[in-house]
C-alpha cells in the first residue's frame, strides 16, 4: 500500500488545457472518489495516475517516488475498467492470473493467489468458465480479482459499475466497499454518480472543467458545500436554489426575484440587500408552515413522497417521509429547517458565512 500525492498536475492536448493545476493528497489506505459531470477531467486524471496519459506539468507521487516518467507496468498499480477488458478465450482463472504469468511468477504462486482472490469475491464455482458464460456482475468481479491477485500499492477504478443494472450496481457498490475494508489498499475511484461516491468513499474530490471545486468527506460536502456547483451536484434530488436578496432586520428573510419571501434564522453581517442564492435541500422541508407551494406533480415512491411545485415563479422540490394527499393545483404548506439553509454569493457562487 502507498499514499498518492497529486501536486499541481496539468494536462494539455496541444493548446487546450483540460486539467488546470490539480492538487490532491490521498493517504495510505484511503478510498477517494473523483466525481463530476462528463468532461470534467476525472478519467483523464485517473489515467495520469496510471501512466496511460502523459502529465504536462506538476508531479504525481506514489509512495516515496515521483512517477511522472514511469511506464504503467512499473507503477505498481492495478486498474479496473468500465468494460471489464477480459480475454474472451481465457477462463476466469486464466484471466485473473495472466498478469502474474507475464511477470514469470511460478504456477503454484499464481494458483494460490487466484484461489485466494476467488474466495474473497465468491468466484470459486466459476474459475473454469469463460467470460461469455458469466453475468455482468460476475465479469466485473473477475476484473476486480485480476487486480487483487497483483497485490498492488493502489487500486484505480474507472466507472466500473456503469454497465450494470440498478439493482446490481447497489450490490456491487457494497461489495467494493467491503473489499476495501478488508484489503485496506489505497483506492482511487472515478464515477459520475454522486450517490456511489457518497456511499463508498472516505473522501470525495468534486471536479468541474478540470479544476477541483471541493475536497472533503461525503457529509462535509453535503452539509457545507463550498459553492453553487458542489451544492447542486451533491445530493439527490438536488438542492432547491432561489436567486434574490437578503433582507436583514429584526426578522430576517430572503426575497426571491419573483417577490416570494423565504425565512432565515439570521442574516449574515452587513448583508442587507446583498444579491445571493438561497439553498434548501428537498429533504429539509417539512409539512406545515408559512411557505406555500403550488403543487404541480406528486411522485409517491413508497417510503417517501416527492412533491414538485412552485413558490412564486420559482420551481421547488420537496421530499417527505409522510404520505401527502395533496393534488396537483393545490397549495401545500411547508417550512424549511432554518438551521440547514445555505446562502451563496450570486456573483461568485461561493458560500456565504
Amino acid at each position: 500500500m502507498a499514499s498518492v500525492d497529486i501536486v499541481n498536475a496539468r494536462k494539455s492536448y496541444g493548446d487546450q488545457e483540460v486539467i488546470h493545476g490539480v492538487s490532491i493528497g490521498i493517504s495510505d489506505g484511503e478510498f477517494v472518489a473523483l466525481v463530476g459531470p462528463s468532461g470534467c477531467g476525472k478519467s483523464t486524471l485517473l489515467r495520469m495516475i496510471a501512466g496511460l496519459e502523459e502529465i504536462t506539468g506538476g508531479d504525481i507521487r506514489i509512495g516515496d517516488m515521483i512517477v511522472n516518467g514511469l511506464p504503467p507496468k512499473d507503477r505498481d498499480i492495478a486498474m479496473v475498467f468500465q468494460n471489464y477488458a477480459l480475454y474472451p478465450h481465457k477462463t476466469v482463472a486464466q484471466n485473473m492470473g495472466f498478469a502474474l504469468k507475464l511477470r514469470k511468477v511460478s504456477k503454484s504462486e499464481i494458483d494460490a493467489r487466484v484461489q485466494k482472490a476467488a474466495e474473497i469475491l465468491g468466484l470459486i464455482p466459476y474459475l473454469n468458465r469463460y467470460p461469455r458464460q458469466l453475468s455482468g456482475g460476475q465479469r466485473q468481479r473477475v476484473a476486480m480479482g485480476r487486480a487483487i491477485v497483483r497485490d498492488p500499492k493502489v487500486f484505480l477504478f474507472d466507472e466500473p459499475l456503469s454497465n450494470l443494472d440498478a439493482k446490481l450496481r447497489v450490490q456491487m457498490r457494497a461489495e467494493i466497499k467491503e473489499l476495501h475494508q478488508r484489503l485496506k489498499t489505497t483506492t482511487v475511484y472515478v464515477t459520475h454518480d454522486q450517490v456511489e461516491a457518497m456511499t463508498m468513499a472516505d473522501k470525495i474530490v468534486v471536479l468541474h472543467d478540470g479544476i477541483v471545486e471541493q475536497i472533503g468527506s461525503p457529509l462535509e460536502l453535503y452539509d457545507r458545500p463550498a459553492n453553487l456547483f458542489v451544492a447542486g451536484f451533491i445530493g439527490s434530488p438536488s438542492m432547491n436554489m432561489f436567486n434574490g436578496k437578503i433582507r436583514a432586520g429584526a426578522k430576517p428573510f430572503f426575497e426571491t426575484a419573483s417577490g416570494a419571501r423565504l425565512p432565515l434564522a439570521k442574516a449574515p453581517e452587513s448583508s442587507d440587500g446583498r444579491d445571493a442564492v438561497y439553498g434548501i435541500r428537498p429533504e429539509h422541508l417539512s409539512l406545515g408552515g408559512d411557505l406555500n407551494i403550488k403543487v404541480t406533480v406528486i411522485e409517491p415512491t413508497g417510503a417517501e413522497t416527492q412533491v414538485l411545485g412552485k413558490v412564486g415563479e420559482d420551481k421547488i422540490n420537496g421530499v417527505f417521509r409522510e404520505r401527502v394527499t395533496t393534488k396537483p393545483g393545490d397549495l401545500l404548506a411547508v417550512s424549511p429547517d432554518l438551521s440547514l439553509v445555505h446562502l451563496f454569493d450570486l456573483k461568485t457562487g461561493n458560500r456565504i458565512g
